[in-house]
């Protein structure tokens, strides 16, 4: 059984405001990331999983990229050796499963969420797992099916976290813009001259 050894003043508020609320319960009825089988996920997976199935109307993929994150260690490389059951996990059932689960992991390919690589189990044997804000953040230049609620969501719920992926991306694009902005002013200067 874990400690109840509060690791931080915020794991100290949370823990005392649990003592307060459910006085009955254990710390071994509690589902904590203390043993095996967990996975570290971003704090704003639900909204990328909710851009995903924007971008994928009619053919949600989000449940597909959430099983493959959850299949993934550091190295960003997910094997794809068992798409039956990896099609059940994303909840894909039924005689069309392992085909659905192929259409949707090319749809996450097309979009830039991950890349594929074929190998010993076919043409969809690896997925390697793209930064997602990236992947969205060019959906969204593109006009592509995110929506400015969506990504503003995204921006405002990053910032708040602390996350710093999109930071070179977003500096990049105002260099361009600042860079653009000074060619035309020069052009209207030279035309007026």
């Amino acid at each position: 059984m874990a400690s109840l050894k509060p690791k931080s003043k915020i794991n100290e508020r949370q823990l005392a405001l649990r003592l307060q609320l459910w006085p009955e319960v254990g710390q071994a009825d509690i589902w904590a990331k203390e043993g095996a089988g967990y996975t570290y996920i971003p704090r704003t997976m639900p909204l990328i999983i909710a851009i995903i199935d924007d971008l994928t109307k009619g053919t949600p993929a989000g449940s597909t990229y959430f099983e493959l994150f959850c299949r993934v260690f550091e190295d960003g490389i997910a094997t794809l050796n068992k798409p039956k059951e990896m099609a059940f996990h994303a909840g894909l059932t039924g005689q069309r499963a392992e085909r659905t689960w192929n259409d949707r992991l090319g749809r996450l390919d097309d979009l830039g969420f991950i890349k594929l690589a074929a190998g010993p189990s076919g043409k969809y044997s690896y997925a390697l797992m793209m930064n997602p804000y990236h992947a969205i953040h060019s959906q969204y230049r593109k006009h592509a099916g995110v929506t400015a609620d969506s990504y503003n969501t995204l921006l405002a719920r990053v910032a708040e976290i602390g996350a710093k992926d999109l930071s070179s991306i977003l500096v990049k694009e105002q260099e361009a813009a600042r860079k653009g902005a000074s060619k035309r002013s020069a052009a209207v200067l030279k035309k007026a001259n």
